[in-house]
C-alpha cells in the first residue's frame, strides 16, 4: 500500500488531471473525484496504465452525502487520506447586470462550499493520522476581473479560507496553502476566449504578449507547484497563496 493518498477534485481533466498524474508519479495512490463520474473513471484508467494507484470516483462536491461517500470510498479502498486538492470549479462569466443568482450561488456552491465540505470531511481522518495536506486552487482573479464578480469573490474566498483552516489545523500537524493561477491554457480558459468572442490561439497570444515571462501557463505548471506544498519539502509551510502566473497579476 502506498506512504500516502491524494484526494483530488475536479480532476477528470485541465488542472486536476494532471495534479493527479503528478501526485501519482510521485508516489501517492490517488482518487480522481470528478461530477463527472464516467470522465473520472476514464482518467483514473490513463494514470493507472502509467503505473499509478489510482480509482476514479464519482462525486458532487457540493453535497454534504456525496462528498462523505466519496471520502469513505476513498480510505476503504486506498487505506489513508493524507492529502486533499481542493481544485473543482465552474465558470459563469458575465458583467454584473447580466449575472443571475443561479449563476452566482453555482460558483460559490462549488468553489467555496465544495472547499468547506470536502476539508470539512478529510479535517478528523487527517487528525487521526497526525498530519495531512490541503492545497486549494485560487486564482489571479481573487484580484478583481471584469466579467467575473462571482468568480472572483470566490477565489478570494478561497484565500480567506485557506488562511483560517491554516490557524485551526497547524496544531494537529495539518498544513493548509492555496495556488492561484494565471492563465492556463485548459478547456476553461477556452471557454472565456468564447465568451469574449476570440479564439483560443487569440487569447493565448494577446494573454503572453503583456505576461513577464512571456506565455501562458499549462496544467504541468500548476501541478508542480501543488505537488510541492503537498510534499515533505514543503513542511513549515502553511496558510500561504502561491501565485503562478508568469509574473502578471491581472
Amino acid at each position: 500500500m502506498p506512504h500516502r493518498t491524494a484526494f483530488v477534485t475536479g480532476a477528470a481533466r485541465g488542472i486536476g488531471a494532471e495534479t493527479a498524474a503528478r501526485l501519482a508519479a510521485d508516489g501517492l495512490a490517488v482518487a480522481v473525484v470528478d461530477i463527472d463520474a464516467d470522465a473520472a473513471v476514464r482518467t483514473a484508467e490513463r494514470i493507472g496504465a502509467a503505473g499509478g494507484t489510482v480509482i476514479g470516483i464519482g462525486c458532487d462536491v457540493t453535497d454534504e452525502d456525496s462528498v462523505a461517500a466519496a471520502v469513505a470510498h476513498t480510505i476503504a479502498d486506498l487505506g489513508s487520506l493524507d492529502v486533499l486538492v481542493n481544485n473543482a470549479g465552474v465558470l459563469r462569466d458575465n458583467l454584473l447586470f447580466k449575472m443571475s443568482v443561479q449563476d452566482w450561488d453555482t460558483v460559490m456552491a462549488v468553489h467555496l462550499r465544495g472547499a468547506f465540505l470536502c476539508s470539512r470531511a478529510v479535517r478528523q481522518h487527517m487528525i487521526t493520522y497526525g498530519r495531512g495536506a490541503i492545497v486549494n486552487t485560487s486564482s489571479v482573479s481573487a484580484l478583481g476581473n471584469r466579467g467575473q464578480a462571482n468568480y472572483a469573490a470566490a477565489k478570494a474566498g478561497i484565500q480567506g479560507l485557506t488562511r483560517t483552516l491554516a490557524m485551526e489545523l497547524g496544531p494537529f500537524g495539518i498544513r493548509v496553502n492555496a495556488v492561484a493561477p494565471g492563465f492556463i491554457a485548459t478547456e476553461m480558459t477556452a471557454a472565456t476566449a468564447a465568451r469574449i468572442g476570440v479564439s483560443t490561439e487569440e487569447l493565448q497570444v494577446k494573454t503572453a504578449d503583456i505576461t513577464p515571462l512571456r506565455r501562458v501557463g499549462t496544467p504541468t505548471d500548476i501541478a508542480n507547484v501543488v505537488a510541492f506544498l503537498a510534499s515533505d519539502d514543503a513542511g513549515f509551510v502553511t496558510g500561504q497563496t502561491l501565485y503562478v502566473d508568469g509574473g502578471r497579476r491581472l
